[in-house]
C-alpha cells in the first residue's frame, strides 16, 4: 500500500523532513496530529522555540501502573497566523487578534510547523528526549 504524503494546509506547515521521518517510522498524518493535539507528555524542544510532545504506543495498565513498549514523538513550532493587515495586536484575555477594515476583530488560528516525528523504543527520560540520531539531522538541515 503507498502511503499519502501529509498536504500543507492553513493550519498545519509539514516540513520535507518530517514527511521522510513518517514514511520511515510508518506513520500517518493523522497519527501525528493525534500526538499534537493530546500529547501525554510535552517539552521544551532541543531546537529553539520548539516544543516536543509525546504519546505511548499501546499502553497496558499492569499493577496498577501504565507501562509501554513504544513512544512517539512529535516536534513542532506555534505560529500566530495574522491574516488580517495591517494591524495586530493583543487580546485582554492572552488571543492574538486582527483588526479588519471594519473596525471589528477576528482571533486568528494558530499555525502549527511540523518539524519530525520519530518511534523511540522503550521509555524515554525525562528530558531531552531526542535520540541523537534525530538530534544530528535536525542540525544538519537547519
Amino acid at each position: 500500500m503507498i502511503q499519502k504524503s501529509p498536504q500543507n494546509t492553513s493550519r498545519y506547515f509539514w516540513t520535507e523532513h518530517v514527511k521522510f521521518k513518517i514514511r520511515f517510522y510508518g506513520l500517518s498524518e493523522q497519527k501525528v496530529l493525534g500526538v499534537i493535539s493530546r500529547p501525554q507528555r510535552k517539552e521544551e524542544g532541543i531546537v529553539e522555540k520548539t516544543i516536543a510532545v509525546m504519546k505511548p504506543v499501546s499502553p497496558k495498565i499492569i499493577n496498577g501502573k501504565e507501562v509501554w513498549k513504544q513512544e512517539i514523538w512529535v516536534m513542532y513550532q506555534k505560529h500566530k497566523a495574522c491574516s488580517m493587515k495591517p494591524t495586530c495586536t493583543k487580546a485582554p484575555a492572552g488571543k492574538h487578534i486582527a483588526k479588519n477594515s471594519n473596525t471589528k476583530y477576528q482571533i486568528l488560528n494558530t499555525k502549527y510547523k511540523i518539524i519530525s516525528a520519530w518511534r523511540y523504543p522503550g521509555v524515554s527520560p525525562q528530558k531531552n528526549p531526542i535520540p541523537e540520531e534525530i538530534l544530528r539531522e535536525l542540525l544538519e538541515n537547519l
